[in-house]
């Protein structure tokens, strides 16, 4: 799967999760730039991100991600074939 489709369907899942119709993301965002991004909503995030893109997070993964950037990376790392 392409980064910019990534980027789009992850769009979608943050809209969700945050209940935020009007929040925009890019490679670059962090949980500080998105005011209901706390640790439970966190962990909502990466469960709706494994669901969406059916496939799941190492621990190692969600503990060291840094930005949206790296969540990409890894789908798409994970959903080529």
């Amino acid at each position: 799967m392409q980064k910019d489709a990534i980027l789009i369907k992850l769009t979608e899942v943050f809209r969700e999760v945050f209940d935020l119709d009007d929040v925009v993301i890019t490679p670059d965002t962090v949980a500080d730039d998105i005011e209901e991004w706390d640790s439970l909503e966190h962990i909502s995030l990466i469960s709706a991100v494994e669901r969406t893109f059916k496939m799941k997070f190492k621990m190692k993964e969600v503990s060291t991600m840094k930005n949206v950037g790296e969540m990409i990376d890894i789908i798409a790392e994970r959903t080529k074939l």
